[in-house]
């Protein structure tokens, strides 16, 4: 009699409960976010050298290369505003931060060129600003208008190609 289970007791046994698919599904959409969330890591923290050659991130990187640098003259626009920067200090941070943006979209060492060298490239577009930006600086007689030309810098910035 030790090792007979009664009939009657044997309808409550059964193998273990099913998963919900549910869980499948939150598994994949988590494994998905981790990728998505690696690929912007890489694409933000990358050289730009690199990210520039490889095709499929590419246009990625171009976009939140002017968003960034857009977004960082828009602020120092703004901080000249509200008086926090001087024209001096807003003009050269402006100037500093359009010459890193063509550094970073282009690959060419522009913190480091003169204005007379951007004629022959790609950068003669650029090189008005710039040199505005400059005069705003360095020249006391000066009367341009610093948010005008942050807002030149920010749409030059969100309009290179």
């Amino acid at each position: 009699m030790c090792g007979r289970v009664p009939d009657d007791l044997l309808k409550f046994v059964s193998g273990p409960p099913g998963y919900s698919w549910w869980w499948l599904w939150l598994g994949c959409v988590l494994v998905v976010l981790v990728i998505a969330w690696y690929t912007v890591l890489l694409v933000a923290t990358m050289p730009s050298q690199k990210l520039r050659g490889i095709p499929a991130i590419r246009s990625l990187h171009s976009r939140v290369l002017r968003y960034r640098f857009a977004r960082t003259a828009r602020e120092i626009t703004r901080r000249h505003r509200h008086e926090e920067l001087s024209r001096v200090q807003a003009s050269a941070a402006l100037s500093r931060t359009l010459r890193s943006f063509l550094h970073q979209a282009t690959g060419r060492r522009v913190q480091y060129m003169q204005l007379r060298a951007f004629a022959d490239t790609e950068l003669a577009s650029a090189a008005t600003v710039l040199e505005a930006l400059g005069e705003a600086q360095f020249d006391d007689t000066s009367t341009a208008d610093v948010d005008r030309l942050g807002a030149r810098t920010e749409e030059l910035i969100r309009s290179w190609s």
